[in-house]
C-alpha cells in the first residue's frame, strides 16, 4: 500500500488501504487512526508503527470503535474459520507477493547496473577518442 515507495503509509495511502479492505473511513477517522500509533508524530505510519497496530490489537489496547481495530481484524487470518489449508494458502500468497516484489527490485537493480556500465563504457570511449585526437593535433 506504500504507493509512494517512501517507507511510510500516509493519510491517502491509508485511505486507499481501508477502502480496499472494505472498511472505508472518514478523513477525521483516518487522522485518528494514524494519531493512535504515530510514535514520532510525523503524521504517517512507519513499518514499526504499522506493526504496533497489531501488537496493540493483540494486547486489547485498541478502542472497539477504532479503525485500527478494524484494520487489524481484516488483516489477520482466523485458522478456525479458514482452516489450516486456508492459512497455508494465505501465507503462500504472502510469500509469493514478497518474492515477486523482490524479483521486481532485482530487475530494477539490474537495469540500473546496466546503465552504469554503459555510462562507464561511454566515458572510456570518449577518453580513448580524446587521446587519439590529441595524437593527430600535435
Amino acid at each position: 500500500y506504500d504507493s509512494g515507495r517512501d517507507g511510510y503509509i500516509d493519510l491517502m495511502e491509508l485511505k486507499l488501504m481501508m477502502e480496499k479492505l472494505g472498511a472505508p473511513q472518514t478523513h477525521l477517522g483516518l487522522k485518528n487512526m494514524i494519531k493512535e500509533v504515530d510514535e514520532d508524530f510525523d503524521g504517517k505510519l512507519s513499518f514499526r508503527e504499522f506493526l504496533l497496530i497489531f501488537h496493540k490489537a493483540a494486547a486489547g489496547e485498541l478502542e472497539e470503535d477504532s479503525g485500527l481495530l478494524t484494520l487489524a481484524k481484516l488483516s489477520e487470518i482466523d485458522v478456525s474459520i479458514e482452516g489450516v489449508k486456508g492459512a497455508k494458502s494465505f501465507f503462500e500468497a504472502k510469500v509469493q507477493a514478497l518474492s515477486s516484489a523482490s524479483k521486481f527490485e532485482a530487475e530494477i537493480k539490474a537495469e540500473q547496473d546496466e546503465r552504469k556500465r554503459e555510462e562507464e563504457e561511454r566515458k572510456h570511449r570518449r577518453a580513448a577518442f580524446r587521446e587519439l585526437k590529441s595524437a593527430f593535433t600535435q
